[in-house]
């Protein structure tokens, strides 16, 4: 298990190295910050302080491995327009949009697999027909469309709930969280539900999926016969297999949620990543642009990492080497 977990991480290292190279070489060749940087009027001798001050009259190449070294310390840069560190920006979002994602990601998770797995188990049934049809509608739904309804039906017409920001947030081993209170989970329900529904889809159609196929085999037929009462057979056959998938596409999915809830936010004005994201792709901030997307590879890297090591203590075969 360790050679297996250490050959993962190598991998993971490697990986890393050649996106750092791959963003900071796409983003640095997108645009030119100092039009924005600097006004037009501005003299030659202020114009070649900036780019001296931020580096930007270097070759890209010494840029980089200057960026790197940074790095690996920590440094991430200053924002152009914020004028803080990168990092620390971008640490004080992560709560808002960390926050929501889990929310999200949870609660498709939660209520999408036994949904899933009834579906599996009575095909023929209303019931498993309307949780299906649940699942078309929310693949087929675009999410803008339905988080402006959702603010229509419940903020506007009903008023029952607030139609944007993140409300008033406690903090919890010092970082702020909303759905430490009502009036916070009342600002989260919203952007949860709506960034939910395309994951509750994927998770219904995946339980009900693993679920049919596993009951049809002659393991399940044999423990059937043998007398082993069905909630036995759920627990120890058809939620044992059926979770590796399941890990899978919660892992990714987290991943994607965390990295590309901007549709979500800019709806509901939830203070997240996504809208600085946003403002520093508008206002060509490169260090905010490069920082981001390196620690979303990041983030999804050590996700892939600990599937892969959830893989691993979940079927003992992949540990030497042929499910690699």
């Amino acid at each position: 298990m360790l050679g297996f977990v250490i050959g993962r991480c190598l991998q993971a290292l490697v990986v890393m190295l050649v996106m750092s190279l791959v963003v900071f070489t796409g983003v640095y060749a997108i645009g030119n910050p100092l039009d924005i940087l600097i006004p037009p009027e501005a003299p030659q001798d202020i114009r070649e302080a900036t780019i001296a001050r931020f580096g930007l009259d270097r070759p890209i190449w010494e840029q980089y491995l200057y960026f790197l070294l940074n790095v690996l310390q920590g440094d991430f840069g200053r924002s152009f327009i914020y004028n803080m560190p990168v990092l620390t920006l971008i640490l004080s979002r992560l709560p808002a949009t960390l926050e929501l994602a889990l929310a999200a990601v949870l609660g498709a998770t939660l209520i999408g697999v036994p949904l899933g797995i009834y579906a599996g188990y009575r095909p023929t049934s209303v019931a498993a027909r309307l949780i299906m049809g649940l699942s078309i509608l929310g693949f087929s739904v675009p999410t803008f469309w339905v988080g402006l309804i959702l603010i229509l039906a419940f903020a506007v017409s009903l008023g029952w709930l607030p139609a944007g920001g993140r409300g008033p947030t406690v903090l919890l081993f010092g970082v702020p969280w909303s759905f430490t209170s009502l009036e916070g989970l009342s600002h989260l329900l919203l952007p949860a539900l709506n960034l939910s529904l395309f994951k509750l889809a994927m998770m219904i159609r995946l339980a009900r999926a693993g679920t049919r196929e596993i009951i049809l085999t002659d393991t399940v037929k044999f423990a059937r016969a043998a007398g082993i009462s069905e909630a036995t057979i759920l627990r120890r056959h058809v939620l044992k297999l059926i979770s590796i998938p399941i890990v899978t596409v919660f892992g990714l999915e987290f991943g994607s949620t965390l990295a590309f809830a901007v549709v979500t936010e800019t709806i509901f004005s939830w203070p997240g990543l996504g809208k600085l994201i946003i403002d520093s792709i508008t206002s060509l901030d490169r260090p905010v642009m490069v920082a981001y997307l390196i620690l979303i590879a990041a983030l999804f890297v050590t996700i892939n990492l600990l599937v892969d090591i959830s893989y691993a203590a979940l079927d003992p075969r992949l540990r030497g080497g042929r499910g690699a």
